[in-house]
């Protein structure tokens, strides 16, 4: 490791800071040594370990607790003030009970401050400074929590050179199964000496990240507003005072801090700031906090106003996991470059900054050679790792950065102080142990080699929690008095020339963490993530107005590869279902209708089909095929077994489209109606149906033939008698006195008109026979070319009112007719929107585009 000689040196240097720790050693033997002496009797009891600072085992039978350690980092003609509880986790009481604070030697560098922060016995402690310095407990019940506080001068600790000090606090007493002075419980914690300022001081990068998990979905309003539709509501809850993300922000506008933002966070953010819904069940209700996010957001974008921004790319993606596991599915990749082009514009958009999307974040700052290859495809020319990864076999902590090839440079911040505060920090001892350790480990690095002024990065957690982050700012807060430290950017720290020494060779894949390993994203994630894509890629390109659809759809597919989704599967398998569920549901909405069996009378008729869309939105570039599986028996448009026209539809309407068909034989067809993309790809799925073909015969043709020859003959029969009559009745003359109303020379007032000449006559005296009144024959007085028919008195061969095809929008070309037979079973076509096409608003409940 880096730090695994800590304070070794070379030269005059080295050999002054090894006297310096040697005699630091020494000084604390008397100390020991007294405290060996000052406990006498009891001195074997003293030195027994258990394990853990909390166990409640052995003489360990009494927790201590630090709430407050002021100042964490004092000057001279301080006073330091410890308080905090002690607590009985024994069985039996405690008598004479004596908190103490006792002050061990100065640390020897990062790894003794690590070695002491392990351990958990008293043996070896030096003796408390005692005095008026100490509280006294008669008496300490079980269980029962006491408070303390301690306040001791600065100049009574025995510091006296620049350094780490490690304090503690113990607690001896008596009990009835041990009635001597013991210690019965210790909590240590560590003591940064460094009154003055230095003439170096490192230069601190401290990452503030703003992350989130995925709350928002694919799904939009049909609205013009296209209403987002979020997953839950639990973003409110982080962004309301109190919550973890207000606080990051609050606390981070008043430090010298880089933004670390996921642009994916302040887009659902923004998209809260107007109307949203929330998924409820099978339903949606309104969001209800808008005000909460509009606060939020600005108070965020002062925040960053006079900062530094960094934007990962939009969602956070996955590096690592894209790397071992969705490199080899095709287009895996393919993501990460429009993921950081859509971040640039999304912060510069919301929070009207310019940010730096030159960096890439892997997860926990692991990295291997396909993790790098995978990070700088995404745009990014600067990795930050770990020291935990990228290892250094130096004396002193060197630059965070340093080239690691291909024009890659790798950020490398320090593991000890960016997990300083991974714990839990729910309670005030807990944070106050991790800031003291911070501040302790930040000191020794300067102290490594204090005229070499060097650059350190601190890049915690991702998702801190609310107490996480205030014990990050806290500690942040103790170095802005800068005796030791001065605050700097990301951009900086990477702009910093490396050491010539620092380590620049990027560890194998065997060295990646296998903890890590089980976390990531696995490669079913990727081929969902490329069905899903593919099918939009098909939706989008039949619409008229894509980009309705290409925001919503493209960032949710970078959300289901989310880091956010480590150590959750079933909830990244369901988002991804859910995601690929509804854009099923939308490209389901442009369909083929399905019809009933149709049957070809005669050898050539026109075949309908019924495309319907009821998405908001027109479609276009989309082409229906129609086959015929026996060509041989039914061909369509002249002479093809698949025939072909051009879709384009308005939003919700839908248009039927013409085939012509050629009946060569007689018996059924199964015809199939598919729909392509222009560039040949399947839309939706097939629709099959049955054609009758009944082929008219030359010998059907005589019979019909035959039949109107002898309706014709008929006629010609009926109209020569007629005349006959009336040539006889006018060779009878008025003498006959007849009154049938058959003679047309009556004078005026005759009275016997017989409607030949005036009309008014008796009406059936002319009445022709019953062959003369059959359907599709002449009136009396209508001429032979003025012949017509009322509805259904067509005779044979005649034009009745759906031979045309005007049922189904069709046309018989050959005076026969494709008639589709009415079977209860068979859902019929809906009344076509032919061209022009329909203009009615689409129907109440129609499933729309979003």
């Amino acid at each position: 490791m880096a730090e695994a000689a800590d304070f070794q040196g070379t030269g005059h240097c080295a050999a002054r800071r090894w006297l310096r720790r040697t005699a630091s050693v020494l000084a604390g033997v008397p100390l020991m040594a007294s405290l060996l002496a000052g406990t006498a009797a009891p001195a074997a009891h003293a030195a027994t370990e258990s394990p853990g600072a909390t166990g409640a085992t052995g003489s360990r039978s009494v927790r201590v607790a630090l709430d407050t350690l002021a100042p964490s980092a004092p000057v001279k003609g301080d006073t330091l003030t410890i308080s905090g509880t002690v607590t009985n986790e024994g069985k039996g009481t405690v008598n004479n009970a004596q908190v103490d604070l006792r002050v061990g030697p100065r640390m020897a560098g990062r790894t003794a401050i690590d070695d002491a922060a392990a351990r958990s016995g008293v043996s070896g402690d030096v003796a408390p400074i005692g005095g008026p310095y100490k509280v006294v407990l008669p008496k300490l019940p079980a269980g029962i929590p006491q408070d303390f506080a301690l306040s001791v001068p600065v100049g009574k600790l025995g510091l006296d050179e620049d350094g780490v000090y490690q304090l503690g606090v113990s607690v001896t007493g008596k009990t009835s199964a041990a009635p001597y002075d013991q210690v019965l419980g210790i909590q240590r914690t560590f003591l940064p000496w460094q009154p003055d300022g230095t003439s170096k001081k490192t230069q601190l990068t401290a990452l503030w990240p703003l992350i989130s998990t995925t709350h928002l979905s694919a799904e939009t309003g049909p609205d013009d507003q296209q209403t987002p539709v979020f997953e839950n509501d639990e973003l409110a809850e982080e962004l309301a005072p109190g919550g973890r993300l207000e606080q990051l922000v609050s606390l981070g506008s008043r430090l010298p801090v880089t933004w670390v933002i996921d642009p994916d966070l302040i887009a659902t953010a923004d998209a809260m700031t107007r109307n949203y819904s929330v998924r409820s069940g099978d339903t949606t209700v309104p969001g209800r906090n808008q005000a909460v996010a509009i606060k939020w957001l600005d108070s965020l974008e002062k925040a960053v106003k006079d900062g530094k921004v960094v934007a990962l790319p939009f969602a956070d993606p996955d590096l690592a996991s894209l790397a071992h596991r969705g490199k080899g599915v095709s287009g895996a990749l393919s993501h990460l470059q429009p993921a950081t082009d859509v971040a640039d514009d999304t912060v510069e958009t919301i929070l009207h900054v310019k940010p730096s999307v030159d960096f890439a974040w892997p997860v926990d700052g692991a990295i291997d050679p396909s993790i790098v290859d995978v990070a700088t495809s995404a745009g990014a020319h600067k990795v930050i790792t770990r020291s935990d990864s990228l290892q250094d076999n130096l004396a002193y902590t060197p630059n965070a950065a340093r080239p690691i090839g291909g024009g890659t440079t790798a950020v490398v911040a320090d593991y000890r102080l960016s997990t300083a505060f991974q714990g839990d920090m729910s309670t005030s001892s807990s944070s106050t142990l991790a800031v003291q350790r911070f501040l302790a480990q930040s000191l020794a690095v300067t102290l490594q080699e204090p005229d070499n002024e060097r650059n350190v990065v601190v890049a915690p957690q991702r998702t801190p929690t609310a107490a996480q982050a205030q014990s990050m700012a806290r500690a942040l807060r103790d170095l802005e008095p800068e005796r030791w430290t001065e605050p700097t950017d990301l951009m900086a720290a990477a702009a910093v020339g490396p050491d010539a020494d620092a380590t620049t060779k990027v560890p194998g894949a065997s060295h990646y963490p296998k903890k890590l390993r089980a976390q990531e994203l696995p490669t079913q994630t990727f081929l969902d993530i490329k069905k899903t894509q593919d099918r939009f890629d098909k939706f989008k390109a039949i619409l008229t107005s894509p980009d309705r659809v290409a925001a919503p759809f493209g960032n949710a597919i970078s959300r289901a590869m989310s880091t956010s989704w480590r150590g959750d599967p079933d909830g990244a398998a369901q988002y991804r279902n859910t995601v690929d569920t509804y854009l099923q549901s939308l490209t389901d909405e442009v369909r083929l209708i399905p019809k009933s069996v149709l049957t070809l009378s005669g050898r050539s008729a026109t075949i309908p089909v019924t495309v319907q869309n009821q998405l908001l939105q027109g479609v276009q570039n989309l082409v229906l095929r129609l086959k015929s599986d026996n060509p041989t028996r039914l061909k369509l448009d002249g002479d093809l077994a698949v025939a072909e026209r051009p879709i384009k539809i308005d939003g919700g309407h839908s248009q039927s489209v013409k085939f012509t068909g050629a009946g060569n034989a007689n018996g059924p067809v199964q015809v199939t109606a598919q729909l392509y993309t222009v560039d040949g790809k399947l839309y939706g799925g097939p629709m099959t149906f049955q054609v009758k073909v009944s082929e008219i015969t030359p010998t059907v043709m005589l019979v019909i033939a035959g039949g109107v020859l002898l309706l014709v003959l008929a006629g010609v029969k009926m109209y020569s008698q007629r005349k006959r009559a009336v040539a006889r009745k006018a060779g009878a003359g008025p003498a006959d006195g007849g009154d049938d109303g058959e003679s047309g020379d009556d004078g005026p007032g005759d009275g016997n008109d017989d409607g030949d000449r005036g009309g008014r006559g008796d009406t059936n005296a002319d009445a022709p026979g019953p062959g003369a009144t059959g359907p599709g024959s002449p009136g009396p007085d209508a001429p032979a070319s003025d012949s017509r028919t009322t509805p259904g008195s067509a005779g044979p061969g005649g034009a009745g009112p759906d031979s045309s095809g005007a049922a189904h929008g069709t046309k018989n070309t050959a005076g026969t007719k494709a008639v589709e037979d009415t079977d209860p079973g068979q859902p019929s076509d809906p009344t076509p929107d032919t061209g022009p096409e329909s203009a009615d608003a689409s129907g109440v409940g129609e499933k729309v585009d979003r």
